[in-house]
Formats: C-alpha cells, structure tokens, sequence
C-alpha cells in the first residue's frame, strides 16, 4: 500500500479542510469541525510554545487523512500526535494502520532526539486504542484532558 506524508502548504491546505470522520467519530479527534482548521489554526499559534506539524496523509495521489506532530525538537520525550484520522470515505482500507507506520517513521528519521512519541486516545474509541496497541505504543497510566497517554518508546532514553 503505497501511503505518503505530505506537509500542509499553501498548495493544499483547502484540501485539507474538507476531511472529516463520521458525526459520531468527531469527538475522539476534535471539539470542532473541520478537524484540520483546528489543527492548522494551533500551527500557526503554537499553543504551549510546541511547534506543530500538519501533514495530509496520502494514498496514492488521493489525500485520505490527516495527522499532526506535536514537538519540542530540543526534548527527548515531548513529541505528541494530535487529530491523527482517516476521512470517513476511505476508513477500513488499512490506510490508518500505514499512516501510522510512515508517521513513526518520519519521526524517527526527521527527529532523532525523540525518545518517545506520544498521544492520547478517547476512553471510548476502542478501535484507536486497538490500533495504536498494534503499533507498539502502550498506555502510561496518566491522563492528559481526561484521555488517557500512550506512549511508543523510540530509542533508549538517555535523560539527555
């Protein structure tokens, strides 16, 4: 399955806008609709001073999906995915699963520092916890905004 990560740009941002996940989905991403103007909105502010990446998830030529880092390059463990999903139309394909896979990827590669990669997942949204769970990532036992953390170990942590 060829999925691609592809940076949100002044080229294909509108693209973006008109992802969205079923009305009953909405909650486990965003409080708001569309997702993507939420997330491109915390891009340009940088809530908590992290910078924040946009990236319209690929499948061939077609944007399917969405995803969003959360960092503090200078860290080793304050990298967090946020409103991550597969738009409504193309969910049970195995593009969340690749997408997933490429992000991982991506933050290992462009982030070397990161020493975990981190999100919350909606208590009741079982499939992402069953998905993120086949990934490797495990939960912590915190919560953060009454979700709880999981967490997906990327290189030993050296307290550096």
């Amino acid at each position: 399955m060829e999925i691609a990560l592809q940076p949100v740009t002044r080229e294909n941002w509108s693209a973006t806008l008109r992802l969205e996940v079923s009305p009953e989905q909405q909650r486990f991403v965003a409080d708001h609709a569309p997702i993507a103007a939420i997330a491109l909105a915390k891009a340009y502010v940088r809530p908590g001073g992290a910078q924040w990446l946009p990236f319209a998830i690929l499948a061939g030529e077609r944007m399917v999906g969405f995803i969003e880092l959360a960092c503090e390059p200078d860290t080793a463990d304050e990298y967090w995915i946020f409103h991550f999903f597969i738009d409504h139309r193309f969910q049970r394909r195995g593009y969340g699963r690749a997408a997933l896979d490429a992000f991982i990827r991506l933050v290992r590669s462009e982030y070397p520092r990161c020493a975990y990669l981190r999100l919350v997942v909606h208590p009741e949204n079982l499939a992402a916890q069953r998905l993120y769970a086949s990934a490797g990532f495990t939960p912590t036992g915190a919560e953060r905004w009454g979700e709880p953390v999981y967490q997906l170990p990327l290189r030993e942590h050296s307290g550096k």
